[in-house]
């Protein structure tokens, strides 16, 4: 039971998706920073320095502090249009990248490409004989 513990554990899925959660974490922080620090106080300059979540309703003894709700679905559409904002860089570079690649690789002869091919698999599949 120790071993196969072991095993899974020390999985490729398993340490990526540890790697991605932490990754996750601190990229959290970054755009929470981003919104609170810099993105929120402009649009407060830009709407005249509202704040709504300050706002309330009094139901009998009760408090609805809907403001806070609604600053938190605010807070969720800026975080969203950030994120947005930075994947589309992103993938812009990504996609240059690609075309990048993609030119060199023309400009390799075929049966180089095909070599290069070959050495890859041959690499993919001794990796997947020492995780076995």
């Amino acid at each position: 039971m120790i071993k196969e513990f072991k095993e899974f554990i020390t999985k490729g899925n398993v340490l990526d998706l540890a790697i991605a959660v932490v990754m996750g974490a601190a990229f959290g922080k970054i755009v929470s920073s981003l919104v609170e620090n810099i993105i929120t106080p402009l649009v407060g300059i830009i709407l005249g320095g509202i704040n709504v979540s300050s706002l309330t309703i009094k139901v009998g003894n009760a408090v609805l502090k809907y403001g806070i709700f609604v600053q938190a679905v605010i807070d969720f559409l800026i975080i969203s249009f950030a994120i947005f904002m930075f994947m589309k860089v992103a993938n812009s570079l990504i996609r240059k990248k690609q075309e990048t690649e993609e030119e060199v690789l023309e400009a390799v002869p075929a049966s180089e490409q095909y070599l290069k091919e070959i050495r890859d698999l041959l690499q993919k599949n001794a990796r997947q004989d020492e995780t076995s």
